[in-house]
């Protein structure tokens, strides 16, 4: 899939090299000190993702990241189509996966803050009258809380071998949330409700349902209208159909769980329609949009504090599909040496992705790649955002010190 050898990666680091320069703003004339300091900051960011990329074996990253102050850049390595050698630029966007989950959870608990949903109301009430209702695992005891922290006991439809063969034989398929919710009917439920903990895009198809059916609103329009626009999210758009202007071409892992194997986009069309993710994911976004979203999220300027709350209040999530750490509303709590951190990972044919904010120093890091095979990455994902965070870290003292 793509040519290796020295030249390779020598014209894969004067490319990154270059795009520093390209999106370094403000720019050299004219710059105060604060700005000197922050492009060198960026510079220091680059240059660990140039040693990233020379040490590993994947097309390209991007990583984003936005400091205390609100202060954000990007910087990228690598390529967005190895076949004909096009760097990746920091505003390309990439599959986020299910960091999706974070943008259809706080427009739930935007419309629970407006008295429109309740988050402890039995699934029923908005859905005990479908025909098909009684078929799904668990269905009179689920409320849209267990939907939302997957304690609900549901199974995983995206992994049910009948449905990927469905997804990948008609790629034209426009997808109704009944029509893959139909793969886990009649199933035994995984656990009883609020009795276990196990992810599954499933759960968030549903509350995805719920969210329509109380507001009558559609999901992503009202992700637009309440979230995207007015926090300048402008690299972020939903992945609803086969052709997503700016989504740069991902390199799936033949052995993954959809075993594609080879470049997802051909001849400018995905190779299925994303569509089918909706609210397991459904967006295309760039690091450094996740990373504003995560600080603007997670420091309660999306929500008020009780809605904030609600969503950081997690579970359990040590056993089950997707083990480590507490689960809230779409909100992954994992360890690290700053302290407990809030955010998300996901994955999408094609693509891997993280963001995490850092509530001790209210600094946000997002990492993309555009390959599902974490094998080429030669180090854990995480460390991606972990070196990013010393960086900052390591020069803001600096700062301090002087």
């Amino acid at each position: 899939m793509r040519s290796s050898g020295k030249g390779f990666r020598t014209r894969a680091l004067v490319a990154a090299s270059l795009l520093v320069f390209v999106f370094s703003l403000p720019t050299a004339f004219g710059q105060s000190k604060s700005d000197a300091e922050f492009d060198r900051l960026r510079e220091s960011v680059q240059k660990k993702l140039n040693e990233f990329y020379a040490a590993g074996e994947f097309p390209g990253a991007t990583i984003g990241f936005v400091l205390a102050d609100g202060r954000s850049a990007s910087v990228s390595a690598g390529f967005s189509d190895t076949e004909n050698k096009t760097p990746l630029r920091p505003t390309d966007k990439l599959q986020a996966g299910s960091i999706g989950k974070t943008y259809a959870a706080a427009a739930i608990l935007q419309a629970a803050q407006d008295g429109k949903i309740n988050l402890d109301d039995k699934i029923e009430k908005w859905l005990g009258g479908e025909a098909w209702f009684n078929r799904l695992p668990n269905s009179r005891d689920i409320t849209l809380r267990m939907l939302m922290n997957h304690s609900s006991g549901i199974p995983e439809h995206v992994l049910d071998k009948q449905f990927i063969e469905a997804l990948k034989k008609n790629p034209d398929r426009v997808w109704k949330p009944e029509e893959m919710l139909a793969y886990i009917f009649d199933k035994p439920p995984l656990f009883a409700a609020n009795k276990g903990w196990s992810y599954a895009d499933t759960n968030y198809i549903v509350a995805g349902m719920i969210f329509e059916r109380a507001t009558k609103k559609n999901l992503y329009d009202e992700v637009t209208r309440r979230i995207l626009r007015p926090l300048g999210l402008k690299h972020t758009v939903p992945a609803d159909k086969r052709v997503i202007p700016g989504l740069v071409n991902g390199y799936s892992n033949p052995d993954g769980p959809f075993g594609f194997g080879g470049r997802v986009i051909i001849d400018g069309k995905f190779i299925i329609n994303p569509q089918f993710e909706w609210t397991g994911g459904g967006f295309a976004s760039t690091p450094e949009d996740l990373a504003r979203w995560a600080k603007a999220m997670y420091e309660g300027k999306v929500f008020n504090k009780q809605m904030l709350g609600e969503m950081l209040n997690g579970v359990d999530a040590s056993g089950g599909r997707g083990a480590g750490g507490k689960y809230g509303l779409a909100c992954q709590m994992r360890p690290s040496e700053w302290g407990e951190t809030l955010g998300h990972s996901g994955f999408f044919p094609g693509y891997i992705s993280n963001m995490e904010y850092f509530p001790q120093h209210k600094i946000a890091v997002a990492v993309q790649v555009n390959t599902d095979d974490g094998r080429r990455l030669k180090r854990p994902f995480r460390q991606f955002v972990f070196e990013t965070v010393k960086i900052i870290l390591s020069e803001t003292a600096v700062k301090k010190a002087a």
